[in-house]
């Protein structure tokens, strides 16, 4: 895979930083870890829904994190060693401990999680500050608007 210097960049920019970084986390993704699968969708127009497969996994035994625009969903499972009773011939069901993390756009948040069938859905809003959204603006002629003068009619006195 190519790599690319973005040294350049650095200097003519400001306030990039994070992006910058995003693009050097791209060269740096990897691939292998498939486990465990998930999907995102768009469930609204600013809003999103990421659902990650945690079969076999509890409540307790799942934990979400938000951080700096990051989204962090670690699943670890306690032992089991007093339910086992007996031998187990195959094993398909993974419960090995996991964490998938998610670099979350500005503005993205978290508003909640639910746990069903196992599946852990975890939904997401994008709200864009009222500074941020999109104004018109009233043009204005560039001529100046008439004023009136105003003055006192004072009589002149006949001598």
């Amino acid at each position: 895979m190519r790599t690319f210097d973005l040294t350049p960049l650095h200097r003519s920019t400001v306030g990039f930083d994070r992006l910058f970084s995003l693009l050097d986390q791209v060269g740096n993704v990897d691939t292998s870890t498939t486990y465990p699968p998930y999907n995102i969708e768009r469930t609204g127009e600013n809003a999103y829904r990421i659902t990650v497969a945690v079969a076999g996994f509890t409540e307790d035994d799942l934990k979400i994190e938000v951080k700096e625009n990051g989204l962090s969903i670690r699943g670890e499972r306690k032992s089991e060693t007093s339910e086992k009773s007996g031998e187990v011939l195959y094993q398909g069901i993974a419960a090995r401990a996991f964490e998938r993390r998610f670099q979350l756009a500005d503005h993205v948040e978290v508003r909640g999680a639910s746990l069903a069938n196992g599946l852990l859905h975890v939904d997401l809003v994008r709200e864009i500050p009222e500074a941020m959204k999109p104004r018109t603006i009233a043009i204005t002629s560039g001529a100046p608007a008439p004023r009136a003068i105003e003055a006192k009619v004072t009589e002149a006195k006949a001598a």
